[in-house]
């Protein structure tokens, strides 16, 4: 059996934070989101998302803060410090700092700004809706204001979607800084 001394060391709780992230932001991402937006009807599809997405952005702008924490220090000593000291050194700041930095504010834009206000869009759809009597995704043709809410919608999801991303491929960037640690 393996010392369990490496409990009272922050290094497992960083790899546990980084694999949560990761799995976190690739099941959203490429499984969760597509298979319920084919599975459910779109009413159903935008319920689930609203619940969903502050969890996510909430997990997604926690996460990076506890791997920052959590980081660990170089085995012999010698090298970079653990914890915040050891992320904002200079030695890890493209390979370290920024990729956790991304990822954070990726995360918090989405969490604080896009999300909310993707969601406020998506409400004034609705009443839209019962104003025009037709569903936003009804064929055309739509109402002036509903082209204007579709299309403000289309670009804060875009807007999401892409902030989304660029925090994943910053995950993936620092997970090979972190392997490289590892050999």
């Amino acid at each position: 059996m393996s010392d369990i001394s490496i409990f009272k060391t922050a290094a497992p709780y960083h790899i546990i934070s980084y694999g949560t992230l990761l799995g976190t932001q690739f099941f959203q991402t490429f499984v969760g989101g597509i298979v319920s937006y084919n599975a459910l009807a779109r009413p159903q599809f935008s319920q689930l998302q609203q619940k969903l997405f502050p969890v996510y952005f909430g997990i997604q702008t926690t996460l990076p803060v506890v791997i920052a924490l959590t980081y660990p220090a170089s085995k012999l000593g010698l090298g970079t410090p653990s914890g915040f000291h050891g992320v904002f050194a200079d030695v890890n700041r493209w390979s370290v700092l920024i990729p956790i930095a991304t990822i954070f504010v990726t995360s918090l834009a989405n969490m604080a700004l896009v999300g909310p206000a993707t969601t406020k869009i998506m409400r004034e759809r609705k009443h839209q809706e019962t104003r025009d009597g037709k569903k936003y995704y009804d064929p055309a043709p739509h109402s002036e204001e509903m082209q204007k809410l579709n299309k403000a919608f289309g670009s804060m999801h875009g807007i999401s979607s892409l902030l989304n991303l660029t925090g994943f491929i910053a995950t993936l960037w620092y997970g090979v800084s972190l392997a490289a640690r590892i050999q």
